[in-house]
């Protein structure tokens, strides 16, 4: 995280993306090798129990080992180099057996995003039942909508807060059912030094982090991170749609909206900005440059030079500013003033041209945006 990730980030979810955090994923990843394989017989038990008992992050020198892997171009080399000398006797060789660097780096990066989607579907889901809410209370509240700026026909407020909740509880559902993989391949995607019981320690290791075990190594197969990085840029522009819609509505001249207090400006003391809104905005920015780092899943061979190395900062910001976006929205959602009146007062004439055009006997001209609330109501209410 950058030095501004606290006006961006909550401190947990910072926490979560951590260099502590990634360091103690693959701690995890080692530990879960040696058990797994002492179970299948592969290694002894005692070197597995010795390796186990090491991996602790406080036993290790965590900047060390960061700064180490500039010179082989990632973490893992010198936090095993570390472990092995920890872990001594004869079970220093029986540390990271059969494994390589990415398998460990992977499967920790699941372990970390796992942790963090966790935290930051908690502020989605906040946000999305503030949605709820006020879809519910202002199912009835006619406003104008607008289309490319302008005003168009009525609709009501609580349809604009229902389509919020959708736009949200879509990528909501299907972070929920994303299966996070466990990885290891290998040298090269073989696991020679296992021979035939390569899939057995697969899901033995799989089974040790409560990861899902993979039909074959990925390594070099990189759509779980790309739609992985896809449901969290939906998220993100899902925040950030809420974010604009809000600063559109809480405009000095419109006014129909407000956030809660706060938002000064450090030289114009009558101002109050949507401030919440705007962190929401830009977070969903960053995940979206970030998420195409992600996409990007074209990996040579059997191991990327340099693809591969570049997910790394790209996922930690990716999930930290998601989890920004949706906590700021929320805050944003759960203190939003709304006024029904000024709504009213700004609905121009105008709005009526197409219901006076066809002819149709409707004072309020709102068809079935009430319907539409119910519907997504139903929608948030069934996947509670």
């Amino acid at each position: 995280m950058t030095t501004f990730g606290p006006i961006f980030v909550p401190a947990e979810i910072r926490e979560a993306v951590a260099d502590a955090a990634w360091v103690a994923a693959m701690l995890d990843a080692e530990r879960a090798l040696a058990n797994a394989e002492s179970l299948l017989g592969v290694i002894p038990a005692d070197s597995a129990g010795a390796i186990a008992e090491q991996c602790e992050l406080d036993r290790f020198d965590l900047d060390a080992i960061l700064e180490q892997g500039h010179d082989v171009g990632n973490p893992v080399e010198p936090l095993v180099r570390a472990l092995r000398e920890r872990a001594g006797g004869d079970a220093a060789r029986w540390v990271h057996y059969g494994a390589t660097s990415q398998d460990v780096l992977d499967t920790a990066a699941m372990l970390v995003a796992r942790r963090a989607t966790t935290l930051l579907l908690e502020e989605l889901d906040g946000a999305a039942t503030a949605c709820a809410r006020l879809a519910e209370e202002h199912r009835d509240t006619p406003m104008s909508a607008r289309t490319l700026l302008q005003q168009a026909v009525p609709t009501t407020f609580g349809a604009k807060a229902a389509t919020w909740l959708i736009a949200l509880q879509v990528p909501l559902e299907r972070l929920r059912g994303y299966p996070f993989l466990a990885q290891l391949g290998g040298a090269a995607g073989t696991l020679a030094p296992l021979g035939d019981r390569g899939p057995e320690v697969v899901a033995a290791f799989a089974d040790e982090l409560g990861l899902c075990a993979p039909p074959l190594p990925w390594h070099a197969l990189r759509q779980p991170w790309a739609a992985l990085g896809a449901l969290l840029d939906q998220a993100a522009q899902a925040c950030a749609k809420v974010g604009l819609d809000v600063v559109l509505l809480a405009q000095t001249e419109v006014g129909e909206v407000a956030e809660a207090e706060g938002g000064g400006s450090s030289t114009m003391p009558h101002k109050r900005n949507p401030v919440r809104a705007v962190l929401a905005r830009a977070c969903a920015r960053t995940v979206h440059a970030n998420a195409g780092v992600l996409a990007a899943g074209e990996h040579e061979h059997e191991r990327a030079a340099g693809a591969w190395h570049a997910e790394w900062t790209a996922l930690t910001e990716t999930l930290a500013h998601t989890g920004g976006a949706a906590a700021t929205i929320r805050e944003c959602l759960d203190g939003l003033e709304v006024f029904p009146q000024r709504m009213r007062e700004n609905m121009r004439p105008e709005l009526y041209s197409e219901r006076d055009r066809l002819g149709i006997d409707d004072p309020e001209y709102l068809g079935s945006a009430g319907a539409f609330v119910d519907a997504a109501l139903a929608r948030r209410l069934g996947s509670a």
